[in-house]
């Protein structure tokens, strides 16, 4: 399949062609502000595109740019974040966004050098914004490129394990169109999104067909090869309401972490051989030295997080004696039901607190 300098070969030709007819009509392709691709980018992370469209229609609002993210204070950020899930995303966009304002003046750097040295930009993200933004020649490699590669040459190497990322990093390369990077990279995505699907893919209507290597044989259904992943584990939690004067205690974890600057419910696992009433007395005076008492028992969520899922037990308890000990959570606040909306919650959280509206005690504020 060689071409000539400047000429594009068919496959490249086919999928522009077909991207240009047939893509999805998304706000962030309605532009070239380096800044809005950006958080798209960071928000379509391991997050679906119906999901991410209003958040990111609110966040440029509020946002419109890098200095007024910059400027923002995290917990604003945090909770026009609450929902969209994996939270140190949101802490390293507006930490990447600070630096930009504070040394490049506000002007997002057009060098992938340079652009991949802020906070939370990796491979994926810097090539995605250098080649839609800038024009540069770099390939994304994210799961629908991956999944297009691996059925297009009958790639065999596992698509989740280490070993493979330089195999697809390579035939990513060596298919990008470098005179028309931005629309052939998102030509790959969108195709992979719409057409090249994981299951039932739509090889029919699919522009490449007569060049997949795996349609040909047959074998569709066999790329892309994965490594079987380990049983996600599930753990027990329980969590207090903790009531005082028709107030509750809310507490935020530290900024680093599994979702650090969010507020919650203070409680913890729940140890072998221990209820979960007595699991929500010991970890809130662990973790906030207050002595406290169950009253009821609310409601039991479940979540799941990217490699665990947790089975949490919600108590309604009533304090009884004690100060948030200094050395506690890294800040605590008793608020009225009429305030909750102002802080960002987990979504474990988010899935008891409609409930709390109901509850005696917090209907007096």
């Amino acid at each position: 399949m060689k071409t000539k300098p400047g000429q594009l070969n068919p496959i490249q030709n086919r999928l522009t062609a077909w991207y240009i007819q047939h893509h999805r009509q998304l706000p962030w392709r309605e532009t070239r502000d380096p800044y809005a691709i950006w958080v798209s980018e960071v928000m379509l992370q391991q997050t679906q595109v119906q999901t991410v469209v209003p958040y990111y229609r609110r966040f440029l609002d509020r946002f419109p740019d890098v200095k007024s993210l910059a400027a923002a204070d995290l917990q604003d950020v945090l909770k026009l974040w609450e929902g969209l899930g994996y939270y140190s995303r949101a802490r390293n966009l507006h930490q990447a966004a600070q630096t930009v304002a504070a040394e490049y003046g506000g002007i997002i750097p057009d060098g992938i050098t340079e652009f991949r040295k802020l906070k939370g930009v990796g491979d994926y993200i810097a090539s995605a914004v250098m080649s839609i933004a800038f024009g540069r020649p770099y390939a994304v490699l994210d799961g629908n490129v991956k999944r297009v590669l691996a059925r297009l040459h009958e790639i065999g190497e596992p698509v989740n394990h280490s070993s493979a990322k330089k195999v697809f990093k390579q035939a990513a390369e060596a298919l990008l169109d470098a005179g028309n990077p931005g629309i052939f990279n998102q030509a790959v995505m969108e195709l992979g999104a719409l057409v090249c699907k994981p299951k039932n893919p739509h090889c029919g209507v699919c522009p490449i067909q007569r060049f997949c290597g795996a349609c040909r044989s047959g074998t569709v259904d066999r790329y892309p090869r994965r490594i079987r992943s380990a049983k996600i584990p599930e753990y027990q939690i329980a969590v207090g309401v903790v009531c005082k004067n028709s107030r509750m205690l809310i507490t935020r974890r530290k900024p680093e972490g599994l979702l650090g600057g969010l507020w919650e419910f203070p409680g913890g696992k729940v140890k072998k051989g221990e209820t979960a009433e007595a699991a929500c007395i010991r970890e809130i005076a662990e973790e906030t030295g207050l002595k406290i008492r169950v009253d009821s028992h609310l409601t039991r969520v479940r979540h799941a997080y990217t490699h665990f899922k947790i089975a949490m037990d919600v108590f309604i308890c009533r304090y009884e004696s004690g100060n948030v000990a200094l050395n506690g959570p890294d800040d605590h606040r008793w608020i009225g039901w009429t305030e909750i909306d102002h802080y960002p919650f987990p979504g474990a959280n988010r899935k008891f607190i409609p409930l709390l509206k109901n509850i005696e005690e917090l209907r007096k504020n």
